[in-house]
């Protein structure tokens, strides 16, 4: 009886191991399988990429990353997704794409990448000057991001370029804000305008023109000592410029800039030049 059971018992074993093994090798052969629809996917995705059709690129990219998820080519996968939203102007899919990306692999070696983009999709919903402020900030804060944290890649001197070309557009606006309190003749809304584009945008092509527009409102209001203060400003910095001309002319009312002189001599010889017809 004993010996029996130890029969049995070696019996039960030996079909365990082989169901074992069974398994794994079923195992092996599935995953072997998925991995190959996996890249099938993510060629499929790459070649329409190239052709144009984004959607359906961006389509099999999902599909390749939900088939193999483990695999390396899952995180690459959502970044093609997000490159391919991108590369036609869905902004909104591409910021989806990335943001699960960054949350889904913290660790990445791309990350740089992955911000970057994210940056330039919120870049390209700017407007102009008049519409909303909310991508400006959103890029902004993104590339400044990757001023930080990546300062030594290729990515961190687009930023700071990019981050350039913000500050402009934001002084941009803070002028067409401060213009339209002027003609409102709301003063001193209009001054606090002009004073955020010399203090917060000072590096701007804006700083010359809100050096004038305060010189302008302030004597306006006769407030002459704070106008004047701006003129003196205006002119150890930018002398040459137009704008410090005009808030001369603001102080000097008979003063005439060259090209005035030049324009009456101009007037002049034509009346000269009609007394001989």
């Amino acid at each position: 009886m004993i010996r029996l059971y130890k029969i049995f018992l070696v019996l039960l074993l030996t079909i365990l191991a082989s169901c074992s093994s069974d398994k794994k090798k079923i195992s092996i052969i599935e995953e072997e399988d998925l991995e190959l629809q996996m890249i099938d996917a993510y060629k499929d995705g790459y070649e329409e990429l190239e052709k144009g059709d984004v959607i359906y690129a961006a389509r099999k990219f999902n599909e390749a990353e939900l088939l193999y998820p483990q695999s390396e080519w899952a995180s690459k996968s959502v970044l093609l997704a997000a490159y391919a939203f991108y590369s036609q102007n869905y902004y909104d899919r591409s910021i989806g794409e990335l943001q699960r990306f960054i949350k889904k692999y913290p660790n990445h070696k791309n990350m740089d990448y992955a911000y970057f983009l994210l940056a330039m999709c919120y870049y390209e919903n700017i407007v102009d000057e008049k519409k909303d402020l909310e991508p400006l900030l959103l890029s902004k804060q993104k590339f400044e991001f990757i001023l930080k944290n990546y300062p030594d890649t290729d990515f961190a001197q687009d930023a700071k370029f990019k981050i350039n070309l913000i500050q402009d557009v934001l002084a941009s606006k803070e002028m067409y804000i401060g213009k339209y309190y002027l003609r409102k003749e709301k003063w001193v809304a209009a001054i606090n305008r002009f004073k955020t584009i010399i203090n917060k945008y000072e590096t701007t092509i804006y700083v010359e023109e809100a050096l004038h527009r305060l010189v302008e409102t302030n004597y306006k209001i006769g407030l002459e000592d704070e106008a004047e203060k701006y003129a003196n400003l205006l002119g150890y910095n930018y002398e040459s410029s137009q704008w410090y001309e005009q808030s001369y002319k603001i102080f000097n009312k008979d003063y005439k800039s060259l090209h005035e002189i030049k324009k009456d001599k101009q007037s002049v010889f034509k009346r000269f030049k009609k007394l001989f017809k």
